[in-house]
């Protein structure tokens, strides 16, 4: 198995959301297969009054792209359909400002910029 610092980090795209944040990662290992890592951080409280980060990691290989992409579209397809009012879909249909840029800028440690 390759070592994690062997992977090289080709594209990276920030998502807030609430008080969870979403990575997305294009990464290639060493015989420039390419992957897809899909981050959640979770910022979590201390006893001592300090913050943590929890987080859970997908990895997603090129080969499973589409299924994958297709899966995450039906289910999508199917809240908007036949379990959201025309209200909820109309919100979620608002236009909303361009991604920035400057998202993908962060660091991991404290997932900041």
């Amino acid at each position: 198995m390759e070592d994690r610092h062997d992977q090289e980090e080709i594209y990276s795209q920030r998502i807030k959301a609430g008080k969870r944040t979403y990575f997305f990662d294009v990464k290639a290992t060493r015989g420039q297969d390419y992957y897809l890592t899909i981050t959640e951080s979770k910022r979590r409280l201390r006893d001592d009054d300090t913050f943590s980060y929890e987080k859970h990691k997908i990895f997603l290989y090129k080969e499973d792209f589409l299924k994958f992409v297709d899966a995450l579209q039906d289910a999508v397809d199917y809240v908007r359909e036949e379990l959201l009012t025309p209200e909820e879909v109309a919100e979620l249909d608002r236009p909303r400002p361009a991604y920035d840029e400057r998202e993908s800028n962060y660091n991991r440690a404290d997932d900041t910029y």
